[in-house]
């Protein structure tokens, strides 16, 4: 906050509606589920069924998909270290704000090293839940949903993670959703279930 104020910054929230007028209004608590994995681990594929889950049941919910940011918030980042990181970052700031409004956010980011998740973590604070959708690279070569492994094949993809660009495992215990071991119509199911335990949105609106 010193920072922001030898800039001549000073963020306004006093005069603001508080965060929980907001959720009271929309009955619910904010949260942000941080999905991740590989390309094709059926990260977009999970996020949306458990969002039209979540509308069916009366809930207000944004998903911040990695390739929509790409081709508009993001659109001027590229996939080296630097930019991964700028674009988390912005993606968490974003996440963090719409949840302080009481918006059930679903995030769908490869997200592929641990400092950045927990740069997320950083950020979002307590709304952040770290969900490891898993499938490993072979999986997700033979899925290929978007053509991108044949492309990263043949060289026409550079830093390609998991090929030319490393992924790393969480270590830290958070929820993981396997898509080999289950299909996505059952890790849909557990995400939403380990939702309503961990922010209480099972309650009437």
């Amino acid at each position: 906050m010193d920072d922001l104020k030898n800039r001549n910054i000073h963020p306004e929230t006093l005069r603001f509606l508080g965060r929980s007028e907001k959720e009271d209004l929309l009955g619910q608590r904010g949260a942000v589920l941080w999905l991740y994995g590989l390309s094709g681990s059926g990260k977009s594929t999970i996020a949306n069924a458990v969002e039209r889950a979540l509308h069916a049941d009366g809930r207000f919910t944004a998903i911040l998909d990695g390739d929509n940011l790409r081709a508009g918030l993001n659109a001027n980042l590229g996939f080296s270290d630097e930019d991964r990181a700028e674009n988390v970052r912005r993606v968490a700031e974003t996440a963090k704000l719409l949840a302080a409004l009481g918006v059930i956010v679903i995030v769908s980011v490869i997200t592929p090293r641990r400092e950045l998740r927990a740069l997320a973590g950083r950020i979002i604070g307590g709304d952040f839940h770290e969900v490891y959708v898993r499938a490993d690279f072979e999986t997700c070569a033979a899925r290929d949903p978007k053509g991108l492994y044949a492309k990263a094949r043949d060289g026409a993809i550079k830093q390609f993670t998991g090929k030319d660009s490393g992924f790393e495992e969480p270590d830290n215990g958070c929820l993981t959703l396997d898509t080999e071991a289950s299909s996505e119509e059952e890790c849909a199911s557990h995400l939403l279930e380990y939702l309503r335990v961990a922010t209480a949105i099972g309650r009437p609106l």
